[in-house]
């Protein structure tokens, strides 16, 4: 039979390993921003986005046009492409979060 800590366990690691997925999307998204849509990189302060002093209000308008999906309407399609890409990989990783944070307080 299972055991309740190694279905914790294999939970954290499959978290863990699309949380990794999703912040490499959204670093490469970032960068093709650079080129694709300098206006928004500049909006989402693209140089200090991953760095400690990053502007949080700043992050926070990247992720609103993600999920207003304001992005359908640019021209470039491999920057709609890693928009769509991150936009699933961000729900995927919330769900896992939130079904593991779930499974450790029921285990």
């Amino acid at each position: 039979m299972i055991n309740g800590d190694t279905i914790l366990f294999t939970l954290m690691v499959v978290t863990v390993v699309n949380m990794a997925r999703y912040l490499t999307a959204l670093r490469s998204l970032i960068h093709i921003m650079r080129e694709a849509h300098p206006l928004l990189y500049q909006q989402v302060d693209g140089n200090g986005f991953f760095t400690t002093h990053g502007n949080m209000a700043k992050q926070v308008r990247l992720y609103h046009y993600i999920k207003g999906k304001e992005y359908h309407h640019h021209h470039d399609p491999v920057f709609t492409g890693k928009c769509d890409r991150v936009r699933e990989l961000f729900i995927l990783s919330t769900a896992l979060v939130v079904v593991t944070l779930f499974a450790a307080f029921m285990l």
